[in-house]
Parts: C-alpha cells; structure tokens; sequence
C-alpha cells in the first residue's frame, strides 16, 4: 500500500469528496484506510451495566484506498506515490516534487 499510518490524505470519492485528513490506521489486507474525520458512521448503544452509558456514538470507518490521494509534505497538494532505492533502502517519494516521504 502506498498510504501509511500518519499520512496526510485527499479524499478523491464519496461523501467526503475533497475533504484533507490523518491515517489513523491502514488495512492492508482489506486495501482500506481510516481516515481522521472522514466517512463517519453512528452506532447506536445501549448501556451495559455501571458505568457505561448508552446513546450514540460516532466513529470513523474504512475507506477504500483507491478513493485517497497522498498530500505532498513540500507543496500542499495531492499527489502520486513512487518508489526508488536509496542507499539500499526502498523510499517513497511524491511524484510532483520529488520530495522523499
């Protein structure tokens, strides 16, 4: 996957169409991210004992990572992701600048 945790990314579809946020977490083996304030979701809940109260609860959910676009550190805007070798190590870097990530 392209997108890692700590991210920042563009949502391109969907309800949150043009919305910026932080990858709280990747899924790689579903292909989806959680994206910070994107593509909430409410539960409804009720109390289960002392303590814990019922109502509802909003929470992020996965997004498809094909429907994210990385944001380049350098310049602002959402950009591709490519790899190369640097000193042995595999990098990424963003496509419009050519800053490494």
């Amino acid at each position: 996957m392209f997108v890692k945790t700590g991210d920042r990314v563009k949502v391109l579809a969907g309800k949150d169409k043009g919305k910026e946020g932080n990858v709280l977490s990747a899924l790689p083996k579903q292909n989806k991210v959680i994206v910070e304030g994107i593509n909430i979701n409410k539960k409804h809940t009720r109390p289960t004992g002392m303590g814990q109260e019922g109502g509802i609860v909003e929470k992020e959910a996965p997004i498809h990572v094909s429907n994210v676009q990385l944001i380049d550190p350098k310049t602002g805007e959402s950009t591709r992701v490519g790899y190369k070798v640097e000193d042995g190590k595999k990098v990424r870097f963003a496509k419009k600048s050519g800053e490494v990530l």
